[in-house]
C-alpha cells in the first residue's frame, strides 16, 4: 500500500484488507514497513520479544525473518483465517536512506522468500515516501496499490508516485504493475471531493477504483479496538467491510487467484504494497 503524501490512510487501508481476507480464511501475512508501526497496534501484537522488520533488512536469513514473525491477535476471533505479522520498528528509519544499493533494493523479496510458500496473500504497509523502504517493498511485490485522498495534494502525489513506480518496472522488477488507485476518505455531500475525483478519473481513467471509500468513524473504532472491521457491529462498519472485500476481490483477480483455492497449499502468493 503506498502513497507518497501521509495522512491519507494507507494504515486504515491495509488493515481493511487484511481482514477482507481474514474473512475469507486466506493466509495472510501483514509486513509491517512503516517506521511508525501502526500496523503492529492494529493487529493486536505486542512486540515484545520478537525480532522485526529492521533486523530482517540488516540480515534477511530464515532464522531472522522467522524471529520476526507474529500471530496477529485476530487469530483468537475464529479458526477459518489466518493473519501473520512481520513486527514493524522505528529503527527501519535507519534504512530509509534516499540511494540504496542494489543489494539493499532486493533484502524484502530475499527475506520473503523464506516464508512466501505458507501465505496465498501479502500486505505490505510502506513509508510515506520514495526512498529506501518504499522501493525495497515494490521490489519484492506483484502490484502496488496507490492510496489517495481527494485533495490537490493528493492528486500530485499521486501522478509522482505512478511515475516512480513505473521506474522500478523499467529498472528493477519488471513483474511491478499497479494494481489501481483506491480514493480513501471520501465525503460525497463536498463538492471539493467530487471535484478531485473527477481529476483523478481524467488523470488515470481505469486506475481509479470503484468503490471510493468514505470516511466512517466506524471505521477507526474497529482498528481502536484492534478488532477486525468484519467483525465490528453496525450498517457503517458492513459497508466498509463489503467495500474491503470489492477491493480484495481486484487483488485476487490481479493474481490469478479466487478465493475457492486460494487457502490451499499450493496457491500462488500474491504480494501487494499499500503506499
Amino acid at each position: 500500500m503506498s502513497s507518497l503524501k501521509g495522512g491519507v490512510g494507507k494504515t486504515t487501508v491495509t488493515l481493511g484488507l487484511a481482514s477482507a481476507a481474514f474473512s475469507r480464511g486466506l493466509r495472510t501475512l501483514v509486513v509491517d514497513f512503516d517506521p511508525q508501526s501502526d500496523v503492529s497496534t492494529g493487529l493486536a501484537v505486542n512486540p515484545e520479544g520478537f525480532a522485526n522488520v529492521a533486523n530482517v533488512l540488516e540480515s534477511p536469513k530464515e532464522k531472522t525473518v522467522r524471529s520476526a514473525i507474529a500471530h496477529s491477535g485476530w487469530n483468537d476471533y475464529h479458526e477459518g483465517g489466518k493473519i501473520d505479522l512481520l513486527v514493524g520498528s522505528p529503527s527501519a528509519i535507519n534504512f530509509d536512506g534516499p540511494h540504496p544499493s542494489t543489494r539493499d533494493i532486493w533484502k524484502l523479496e530475499e527475506a520473503l522468500a523464506v516464508v512466501e510458500s505458507e501465505y496465498d496473500l501479502v500486505l505490505v504497509d510502506c513509508a510515506p515516501s520514495l526512498n529506501a523502504l518504499t522501493r525495497t517493498a515494490w521490489a519484492a511485490s506483484d502490484r502496488v496499490l496507490v492510496v489517495a485522498e481527494p485533495s490537490l495534494f493528493a492528486v500530485a502525489a499521486t501522478d509522482r508516485a505512478l511515475r516512480a513506480i513505473e521506474e522500478i518496472r523499467r529498472g528493477v522488477s519488471p513483474r511491478l504493475q499497479p494494481l489501481g488507485i483506491l480514493i480513501n476518505r471520501t465525503q460525497p455531500q463536498s463538492l471539493e471531493h467530487q471535484f478531485r475525483i473527477r481529476e483523478l478519473r481524467e488523470m488515470f481513467g481505469p486506475l481509479v477504483l470503484n468503490p471510493q471509500l468514505p470516511e466512517r468513524l466506524s471505521l477507526q473504532q474497529a482498528q481502536g479496538a484492534a478488532k477486525p472491521v468484519h467483525m465490528w457491529p453496525g450498517e457503517a462498519s458492513q459497508e466498509m467491510a463489503a467495500n474491503f472485500d470489492l477491493v480484495l476481490d481486484r487483488i485476487l483477480r490481479s493474481a490469478g487467484m479466487d478465493a475457492g483455492r486460494a487457502g490451499a497449499s499450493n496457491a500462488p502468493t500474491a504480494t501487494v504494497v499499500e503506499n
